[in-house]
């Protein structure tokens, strides 16, 4: 057998993303290595060298003193980070081209149906309402989008191909063809009057927490050919301030949201944003990657690790990211 036990620490989940699925999966992919589903009895913690988690508990994984890395299941590290017992070992984020993939569909998806007025249609088709609404072209409307790394630059390039002007902030330079790029806090709010479809992809750490407030959504772009600026989040739920969103909605701040995340998930039943007439709610599920990726994918990465290799996608912890 493989040395080396690999352990889950998985909260939650149901069906596919299930824990018990998720140690099946491990079990068919790392073959001849055990893999153990915390919590575990009879396990042998000095025998525990690699962890892959979503949202553990708090100190979780304190007991392994010989764990070399920790995979994370899922894009967002800040639950990991967040854990001041998690071991100083290298903590590998999920970068697999199906998620991607999925997060930029997500995107464009959200996008073109809040350019092409797609829920205004649904609401007139509920009224049985024959009303073509004025259509500008994607020529007209910029993308910014807060985020660039692998999943904003990819986004970004669709949006360009479709036709839309696209610019870009991140907390560090990038250059991206095509791309107007700013970056830091000097430069966003310039970046934010460019911007007419704000979409988020933001790593969640201590200078992003909260970013999506009032006090931001004001300096949007205010020429916006669609009436009002629009905001799509997929990044996480730890970046939006929620009553500011419903406070900018209700004043025209803001014309409309799409979010994917929560400042608490599942969303509350009593939360105002299930019903507000301006807002679209998804599940958390903008790039709800195939398992079966994540897990070979791990299972990868170890092998590299054990032929002395370097890892890939290491978290820059002091980034957060």
């Amino acid at each position: 057998m493989t040395t080396g036990t690999l352990v889950l620490a998985i909260q939650g989940g149901s069906d596919n993303w299930s824990p018990q699925r998720w140690l099946e999966r491990f079990t068919s992919v790392c073959a001849g290595r055990r893999v153990a589903l915390l919590p575990d009895p009879e396990l042998d913690p000095d025998e525990v060298r690699y962890a892959a988690t979503w949202i553990p508990q708090p100190g979780a994984l304190a007991a392994f003193r010989n764990l070399r890395a920790i995979f994370n299941l899922g894009a967002g590290v800040d639950a990991l980070l967040g854990d001041a017992s998690l071991p100083q070992v290298p903590i590998v984020r999920v970068a697999v081209d199906d998620l991607t993939g999925r997060m930029t569909e997500y995107v464009v998806l959200h996008v073109l149906a809040h350019h092409r007025r797609l829920f205004a249609l649904r609401e007139d088709q509920a009224r049985k309402l024959w009303r073509p609404r004025a259509q500008p072209a994607a020529t007209a409307v910029t993308v910014g989008i807060l985020g660039m790394g692998t999943l904003g630059q990819d986004a970004a390039a669709v949006l360009r191909r479709i036709g839309f002007r696209a610019v870009g902030w991140s907390q560090s330079t990038k250059a991206v063809d095509g791309v107007e790029c700013f970056s830091g806090p000097e430069q966003l709010p310039a970046f934010l009057r460019r911007t007419h479809i704000l979409v988020c992809l933001l790593p969640l750490t201590p200078e992003t927490r909260h970013i999506l407030n009032r006090a931001l959504f004001e300096q949007l772009g205010r020429d916006s050919p669609l009436g009002a600026p629009v905001l799509v989040n997929a990044g996480r739920g730890g970046l939006q301030v929620e009553a500011d969103i419903v406070g900018c909605l209700d004043d025209g701040t803001l014309g409309a949201a799409t979010l994917d995340v929560f400042e608490r998930e599942p969303l509350p039943p009593e939360s105002p944003l299930w019903s507000h007439p301006k807002v679209i709610v998804t599940p958390h599920n903008a790039a709800d990657t195939d398992p079966d990726a994540i897990s070979v994918y791990v299972a990868e990465q170890i092998t590299r690790l054990e032929a002395g290799l370097p890892l890939q996608n290491v978290v820059d912890r002091a980034r957060g990211y």
